[in-house]
């Protein structure tokens, strides 16, 4: 059988630093680009192609509900013939639909290339997890943790460049932030292509099956509590500013203050926090530390609306930074639990399902916290930072779980294989 020492030493066939590189700054390439987009996608269907905002909010949920099949078979695939192959295919399939944005006209055609592009997006989460953990070696959960530094830094570029787009707002200049995405794409491709190496498919042990980690409990388990804890990126992204627009007298420009504050402490402290939570017992513990600080933060955010107007401002932006704290330790985490628990030979696979859980969670939270947060007001706020916290305090113990069944069957997969050589 496949021991767990062996498979490692096979993932450092390489000297990790040259792809890792490659990697982070394919990465950031990519996520300029995405910053770009995003920032300005919504007014270039609703403005330059003239879609209502209600086909354009129906098109993007069939597209992002579509996406979620990708990737577990995206990420087997991965596993079975490389992560690098996946990946680039994936890349170049982003390439491809992003640039055919400029040529739609129609609800139909938008909601067909969106759809492809949340496809394409899927498998490129699980492939490049899987690629995440090759490059990574022995410790990928740190690795993962400085890339996001990057990756953040990307979005927050992408989002100033679009910014001045915006201004200008003529069809020519979103069409040249979508033709830039596109060509982000094509450049993370190319750097990938040049700087990682075509990592060879890890042997698996007889017992694989393409859907094994929908057997794995404590891993699906884990998978649902990361999803239900991704409704703190939005808390940020969408409910705090709807309430600081209708429930508080601070000025207009406190919303993209808090938006500057996330990025930020994102981007100083995710490498550093992240190189401390590299096992999925001290994933356990972060995660229950991100409960608690986002139990502190969401009173916090609610207390917005009881302040003089003066005071909104700083108030927002401390419990932004509170909850950015927990953001960091939240996402590494994520990390240690999401590449700790997986195996080895299956890291696409695995990778995938945690992006399913993780993109079904962006899905509802909406529906979630635009509905029963904002409908209750400052019960409503109270209720989600406990619903953090008993998120949080899960953490621990379905990371002692995962370890212990994963003793269990390296155990059992050593004594099988004794019993083979005694014969």
């Amino acid at each position: 059988m496949i021991e767990e020492g062996s498979i490692r030493r096979i993932s450092h066939s390489l000297s990790p630093d040259g792809p890792q590189r490659a990697l982070i700054v394919a990465s950031f390439v990519s996520r300029v680009g995405n910053g770009l987009f995003n920032t300005a996608a919504v007014l270039y269907f609703t403005l330059v192609v003239h879609l209502p905002a209600a086909q354009v909010g129906v098109g993007l949920t069939i597209a992002g509900l579509t996406g979620l099949l990708a990737g577990i078979p995206a990420g087997n695939l991965a596993d079975r013939f490389g992560p690098r192959t996946v990946w680039l295919t994936s890349l170049a399939l982003q390439a491809a639909t992003m640039a055919a944005f400029v040529f739609i006209h129609s609800w139909a055609t938008f909601t067909l290339i969106a759809t492809l592009d949340r496809l394409a997006a899927a498998a490129s989460g699980a492939a490049g997890g899987a690629l995440i953990a090759r490059a990574g070696g022995e410790r990928p959960a740190a690795f993962r943790a400085k890339l996001r530094t990057f990756v953040n830094l990307g979005v927050v570029l992408g989002t100033v460049g679009a910014a001045f787009a915006i201004a200008v707002d003529t069809r020519s200049a979103y069409t040249a932030l979508i033709l830039a995405n596109a060509a982000s794409f094509a450049g993370a491709g190319l750097i990938a292509l040049i700087g990682v190496p075509d990592y060879r498919p890890l042997p698996r042990p007889a017992e694989h099956r393409s859907w094994s980690v929908l057997t794995d409990r404590p891993y699906v388990s884990f998978v649902a509590l990361y999803g239900a804890m991704g409704l703190q990126y939005q808390t940020v992204s969408l409910l705090l500013p709807i309430w600081l627009s209708a429930h508080t007298d601070a000025p207009r420009w406190t919303v993209a203050a808090v938006y500057a504050v996330n990025s930020g402490v994102c981007v100083l402290l995710q490498s550093r926090i992240g190189s401390r939570v590299e096992t999925p017992r001290q994933g356990g513990r972060a995660f229950r530390v991100a409960g608690l600080l986002f139990l502190v933060s969401c009173p916090l955010m609610a207390l917005t609306a009881d302040v003089p107007a003066w005071v909104a401002p700083g108030l927002a932006v401390l419990a932004v930074c509170v909850h950015s704290l927990g953001e960091v330790w939240e996402s590494s985490a994520g990390f240690a639990l999401g590449f700790g628990l997986a195996p080895d030979h299956a890291q696409g696979q695995y990778q995938g399902f945690l992006g399913i859980g993780f993109d079904a969670g962006q899905a509802l939270s909406p529906v979630i916290l635009t509905t029963a947060v904002l409908g209750l007001g400052h019960a409503g706020w109270l209720l989600l930072g406990v619903f953090f916290a008993a998120l949080g305090a899960a953490g621990p113990p379905v990371a002692a779980w995962g370890e212990r069944t994963r003793r269990t069957d390296i155990g059992r997969h050593s004594c099988e294989s004794s019993a083979g050589h005694s014969v």
